[in-house]
């Protein structure tokens, strides 16, 4: 009897997953920082999902504003701008995709382990978890430091509180997330379960404590959303009071979240055995599967559920490419990106000159 194996990158999903994609319109992309891809997940139609990975350097998190996609790697970001006309007349599979983001420019910023990343009213914003502070993504150095919490007396290399979240609203940073309110390299890795924390960007004041391994706080309808990876769960929180409710859990790590229209696409990753910070966690032996559970937030129901079979196992970010049903990206890591022409009134795809 013949063993049928996993394919590379093979999903299994709920068929409400590309009935409610085709329905609100819109794609998802996902970071893997462990696989080294970028991957935008699409409806072909209101019964059948398809997958489009792109290979990047330890993809971490990912901005989306408009015709604009950042995505934060190991040692760089990189911007990219969508062409729905680079896209229709894509040479490889010409009238096929409704949106292409191309590379339009690369920023150098070294190893400072950038996580959440957005674009803000002075432009792109991103968390330097390794420096323990917030930055501005620019040409003009590495970095440029723009804020850091209280109790961080000095911006200097360490992971000193796992600084990693980050909550804008109106191209504003709002809220910052941390494992801890430590000061020095990785002191946080000792109560990972009870010293999460919630940092009010403005005042600098943290707003919420006691919290199991927060991540990806976002803003949705006047209320704060936070993954809690260390419980699984997510929970909404009250911008006025802070009073706390949990929406859903589940047993796995939960990180990376996107919401639109009513639903949350969250993140769900395997724990490494192996991982000095997180293997000996008590949700490590729950949190064996890896993939995107889509949640609807008004009665906090599972209503979607996305599972690799093989390839992915730990994903950093989620995001929702609204309006787009079935976007591609290309990436740098061979030239034909450059083949795609863009000018401000039209756009052209290169073709091969011929040898003489």
């Amino acid at each position: 009897m013949s063993t049928r194996l996993a394919q590379p990158f093979q999903i299994n999903y709920n068929s409400s997953v590309p009935s409610l994609l085709h329905k609100l319109g819109c794609s998802i992309a996902i970071s893997t920082y462990q696989a080294g891809k970028v991957v935008f997940l699409s409806a072909q139609s209101d019964q059948k999902l398809i997958q489009l990975p792109r290979t990047f350097l330890r993809p971490m998190g990912l901005a989306i504003e408009a015709d604009r996609l950042a995505v934060a790697c190991k040692d760089e970001v990189i911007l990219l701008r969508n062409s729905t006309q680079l896209a229709w007349h894509y040479p490889k599979k010409p009238q096929t995709y409704d949106g292409m983001f191309l590379p339009r420019a690369t920023f150098h910023t070294g190893e400072v382990d950038v996580h959440d990343l957005d674009f803000t009213e002075t432009g792109l914003a991103a968390v330097n978890t390794n420096f323990s502070c917030i930055i501005q993504i620019d040409t003009d150095y590495s970095f440029t430091p723009i804020w850091k919490p209280d109790f961080i007396s000095k911006v200097t290399a360490g992971d000193h509180c796992h600084l990693n979240g980050m909550a804008v609203s109106d191209s504003k940073i709002k809220y910052v997330s941390a494992f801890a309110s430590t000061d020095s390299p990785r002191a946080w890795t000792s109560k990972l379960m009870e010293t999460g924390i919630i940092i009010d960007y403005d005042s600098k004041a943290v707003v919420l404590e006691g919290l199991a391994m927060p991540h990806s706080p976002r803003i949705y309808k006047d209320y704060l959303y936070v993954l809690l990876s260390g419980t699984g769960e997510l929970i909404k929180v009250n911008m006025t009071t802070y009073e706390r409710e949990i929406i859903f859990q589940q047993d796995g790590f939960l990180r990376g979240l996107a919401i639109h229209e009513g639903y949350a696409f969250v993140g769900l990753s395997k724990i490494r055995e192996d991982s000095s910070s997180f293997g000996k966690l008590s949700i490590a032996a729950a949190a064996n599967t890896a993939g995107v559970v889509i949640i609807e937030l008004a009665s906090g129901q599972l209503v979607g559920q996305i599972s690799y079979l093989q390839s992915v196992d730990e994903i950093y970010d989620v995001q929702v490419l609204a309006g787009l049903k079935r976007p591609s990206i290309l990436n740098t890591s061979d030239d034909y990106h450059k083949k795609g022409l863009s000018l401000p009134e039209t756009t052209f795809w290169g073709v091969a000159k011929e040898k003489e």
